[in-house]
């Protein structure tokens, strides 16, 4: 297991402190004292797909690693005790000022994300958002700032995060939202 995956970092039981906290699967460690296993499961992230009325995307630029200063969707981490629905509308609502007036998942990416050193494995769920159109966008959170791009002018490799590149790919250029 390379030393930056997560389950390296964990060298005692969380529930004994035993020091013979062992690997027992590629995702999983179990305490040889008192028989604790715990289970490396990827966190669950949103990515909102918000287009307006003239067929343009909103992109944000990121501002902080990783990728920093690629383009990115809005989104993030879900919280604990949030469904991934309140998830991706509290992230647009704190990346652009946008309120999400509905969501409708589309698709799920399995992603790795980089952070601290760590490799973080997340699961991204990608969603349509319809967001409020009395209020204009603007870059708050880890957006640096916002467009609305059109999507004839969406390249995907402009996207730092491998995971919304991969969801971009699919979107406009295998015309997933028109299936």
């Amino acid at each position: 297991m390379r030393e930056s995956h997560l389950l390296s970092v964990f060298r005692h039981c969380p529930v004994c402190g035993s020091s013979r906290f062992v690997i027992d699967s590629e995702k999983s460690k179990r305490c040889q004292d008192c028989g604790f296993v715990f289970f490396l499961n990827p966190c669950a992230a949103t990515v909102a797909v918000i287009l307006n009325a003239y067929n343009e995307l909103l992109t944000v630029r990121r501002a902080k690693e990783p990728a920093r200063g690629t383009l990115d969707l809005p989104g993030g981490f879900c919280d604990c005790r949030e469904t991934a629905e309140e998830g991706v509308a509290r992230e647009v609502l704190e990346e652009t000022g946008l309120r999400v007036q509905e969501s409708r998942y589309l698709f799920s990416i399995p992603n790795i994300y980089r952070y601290s050193g760590m490799d973080i494995h997340t699961m991204d769920m990608f969603f349509a958002c319809r967001v409020d159109e009395g209020r204009e966008a603007h870059a708050m959170d880890d957006a640096a700032e916002i467009a609305w791009t059109p999507i004839a002018q969406i390249h995907p490799e402009a996207f730092g995060l491998t995971s919304v590149r991969k969801g971009v790919e699919k979107l406009f250029l295998k015309n997933f939202l028109l299936n």
